[in-house]
């Protein structure tokens, strides 16, 4: 993408004046971007209890993104040097050719719980003779969602063995279309319970969606050509995902990697990243804990990286509605649909895996972040201005001691 080129190089003015070139923001939508807290107190407190402030997080901009052959400026909100240099690297790395990538529709389900079934076998084949009226029942609860295509889809029963005894299990399959989904699919169940304890009876206790949405997937591949990256990259990339496929301690920090970028995606454009993070992590563990992406060499000889796992996020509903820099991300991003986010989505936590894995396996992992690093060192040691910052962060790298002591000497003799 030549009109990001050498992003990284220019001043916060000059980035955000082409952002708004690129994406069409208009003047006050780059105000907002401009403002060192973009939410209002009045807001924030209708968001949440007992608000005294916001938080704050850098949001950037990751560069070099080109998916199913669209072009892609990608918003992370992150803490961490290095994430979004590392992604927009292994983004540039995989091109012309970019990513590839695809999602399910955005079917989720929601589970309602029934305890205390006299007969749970007879309760269960009950059940299954009564799913037509089950459905729509609870199809009235979802009409919102039916306008647009989504609502409830299917429901299923099973018996689940527990340490208090059996109990019944219902599950709802829900199109939630651009939506996370959690509002309509907790409604559906709690509207839809007592009916279902009208046929069986027993207790109905939770009545709550699950955040493994295995219905709700998305697949990313790239390929990063062996005469762009090297074959001992190659060699090194392969060795430490093997480590990763056989060490669950190794595999933590392996999809911890894949979260640096998608969960930056996610907070940038107001999606609930816990749910994010548990769905995750959750496919990852259904088969005994693995990375979400695994690595191969393709018949060229090149290296094929490949991710899959539930993302359950939305472009519309929630926070997304009310925050105003998530607007602005997703206007920004130029995404659709929510399936759309889910793949550019899934692309960043594979740029993340690849470039963790390059880094890791070839000169380690300090070396670049500790230079990206360096910045947030001459700011703890007291350099305010940006003349300040930038001379400290660079003797700091000059001399590989990224010690906070080092930092306020170097400043020390600076002021001198």
């Amino acid at each position: 993408m030549d009109v990001f080129s050498g992003y990284y190089k220019k001043s916060v003015d000059e980035r955000i004046k082409l952002l708004k070139e690129f994406a069409g923001l208009t003047s006050d939508e780059v105000s907002v971007l401009e403002k060192t807290g973009s939410l209002s107190p009045d807001i924030a407190d209708r968001m949440i209890e007992n608000v005294v402030g916001s938080v704050h997080l850098p949001l950037g901009i990751c560069t070099n993104f080109k998916i199913n052959g669209k072009e892609y400026a990608v918003p992370m909100a992150v803490e961490e040097p290095s994430i979004i240099a590392a992604a927009s690297n292994a983004a540039k790395l995989s091109l012309p050719e970019g990513f590839t990538a695809d999602a399910d529709e955005p079917i989720m389900m929601g589970q309602v719980q029934i305890t205390n079934v006299k007969n749970p076998e007879t309760a269960l084949s009950v059940l299954r003779k009564h799913k037509k009226e089950i459905l729509d029942y609870s199809k009235e609860f979802a009409k919102g969602m039916e306008k647009y295509g989504g609502g409830v889809k299917d429901f299923e029963a099973r018996i689940l063995e527990t340490i208090r005894g059996k109990m019944i299990i219902c599950e709802f399959y829900i199109d939630v279309r651009d939506a996370m989904g959690a509002n309509t699919i907790n409604t559906v169940l709690e509207k839809t319970a007592p009916f279902i304890k009208e046929i069986i009876g027993g207790t109905t206790r939770l009545r709550i969606l699950t955040n493994l949405a295995v219905k709700r997937k998305a697949v990313a591949k790239a390929v990063w050509k062996k005469d762009k990256i090297g074959e001992e990259a190659i060699e090194g990339i392969l060795d430490g995902y093997a480590f990763a496929d056989a060490d669950i301690y190794r595999c933590a920090t392996h999809n911890k990697g894949i979260m640096n970028g998608i969960d930056a995606v996610a907070l940038a454009t107001g999606n609930d990243w816990r749910a994010v993070e548990a769905g995750a992590h959750a496919y990852a563990a259904m088969n005994g804990y693995s990375p979400l992406t695994k690595y191969s060499l393709n018949k060229n000889g090149d290296l094929e990286g490949l991710i899959e796992l539930p993302l359950s996020v939305g472009t519309v509903g929630g926070a997304i509605n009310t925050l105003p820099t998530a607007k602005i991300a997703l206007k920004i991003l130029k995404v659709k649909t929510a399936r759309e986010l889910s793949m550019v989505m899934a692309c960043a936590g594979l740029a993340n895996s690849f470039a963790a894995l390059k880094a890791l396996s070839t000169e380690g992992i300090q070396k670049g972040h500790m230079r990206l690093h360096a910045r947030n060192i001459a700011v703890i040691a007291g350099a305010k201005k940006p003349e300040e910052i930038d001379f400290v962060s660079k003797k700091l790298a000059e001399e590989s001691n990224y010690s906070v002591d080092f930092a306020k000497k170097i400043l020390k003799e600076m002021k001198k």
